[in-house]
């Protein structure tokens, strides 16, 4: 949390529930998840791809448990993933029932949707019974018929009212467990149903703009949506829903709680578009970096600027700062001071060695106080 007035966000306050080992809602970290795209049944590939997003940063993945077979294979994918497992569920209740105690941690239903009020408390006992959580995932684009019918369209209200209906089915059934997304792809519908949900309840909220679209379009999409959403206040776990790989939605996520102040992980990269001053190829740099420091989990701050018009004055907020000067010699800043120049050629190597070397004695001290800690205590 920033120390600068303008810069803070008031939290909604939520009731809090665990999702395995990740609490969600309440003061716990906004957490970002994402959802394979693997078949399930194929545990091998579906494993495959959890692990890549999370060398990415997820906290929580979300695979689709349509068959047996899928709910088979996730004792496999449970054992062999660090995050946990949300299992989607559609209508077929016994799927739920075969995913909670193939280890999932959280089941996304719509309760309503299961069937009979028997159907659902079994699948409540079962989630009770082997430690699972519940998301209640409404989506615009299939929404419930009688609601349709009493609003003509989908709309905030009949989001909300979505939400609300399912939810009782929980709660009827003594289970409060349960986290609830009111998703659409429309930014406007999305936001507004959002809004109206978090003054009428203090569930977590799990907060998506759906089928945002491509790369590009999507992140765009999700920025202006879940950007509004979080500058308010609200959210207690993200999910960006692209076209594109499950750890790009995850980068994206990420890069979206960073540029709130919210949560810090890895290098944050702050750079100039470049123009006709710089001193050397920015984009290119910048692309190069971004690549060669994915690796680096520990929060910290570079910047890139072309010119001295900007340069000086960044490197004064970033723990790192370059800034172009003249016959290919730039000034490198630590800690905002200037420190030393270096020859473009070997500029990429230098910063990337600059990095892990500050990483490296950060880590350090946060081991050193973390040792000392014992110690202080048995003191008092």
């Amino acid at each position: 949390m920033s120390y600068r007035p303008y810069q803070q966000i008031a939290r909604r306050k939520s009731r809090q529930i665990r999702v395995g080992k990740v609490l969600v809602g309440g003061d716990a970290p906004i957490t970002v998840q994402t959802m394979t795209n693997t078949p399930t049944e194929d545990a091998a590939a579906t494993i495959a791809q959890i692990r890549r997003a999370e060398v990415a940063g997820v906290d929580i993945v979300r695979v689709s448990c349509p068959t047996p077979e899928s709910t088979a294979a996730l004792h496999e994918i449970v054992r062999e993933v660090n995050v946990p497992i949300v299992a989607d569920i559609h209508f077929h209740y016994r799927r739920a029932i075969e995913a909670a105690k193939a280890g999932a941690a959280c089941l996304r239903i719509n309760p309503g949707n299961i069937g009979s009020a028997e159907r659902v408390k079994e699948v409540v006992k079962a989630a009770r019974d082997h430690g699972c959580s519940i998301r209640i995932g409404v989506n615009g684009g299939s929404l419930e018929k009688h609601l349709l019918e009493k609003y003509g369209e989908p709309n905030p209200e009949a989001l909300v009212e979505s939400a609300l209906w399912h939810a009782a089915h929980l709660q009827d059934n003594d289970f409060h467990e349960f986290k609830i997304s009111v998703k659409a792809s429309d930014v406007f519908l999305a936001v507004a149903a959002y809004q109206q949900l978090a003054e009428v309840c203090d569930h977590p909220l799990h907060i998506g703009i759906t089928e945002a679209g491509g790369r590009r379009t999507g992140t765009v999409k999700s920025a202006i949506g879940l950007g509004s959403l979080l500058w308010a206040g609200i959210g207690d776990t993200l999910r960006v829903s692209l076209s594109a790989e499950p750890e790009e939605e995850v980068h994206v996520g990420w890069e979206m709680l960073k540029s709130l102040g919210i949560r810090h992980r890895g290098v944050k990269i702050i750079s100039c578009p470049s123009c006709a001053r710089q001193g050397f190829d920015v984009i290119r740099t910048v692309s190069t970096l971004e690549d060669r420091l994915a690796h680096i989990e520990t929060p910290i701050t570079l910047s890139i600027i072309g010119c001295v018009v900007n340069g000086p004055g960044e490197a004064l907020m970033t723990d790192i700062g370059l800034t172009g000067g003249g016959a290919g010699r730039h000034m490198i800043y630590a800690s905002g001071k200037t420190d030393h120049t270096i020859d473009e050629a070997a500029m990429i190597d230098h910063l990337v060695e600059l990095v892990e070397t500050r990483v490296a004695q950060i880590q350090a001290a946060e081991a050193a106080a973390k040792a000392a800690q014992p110690a202080a205590q048995a003191a008092e």
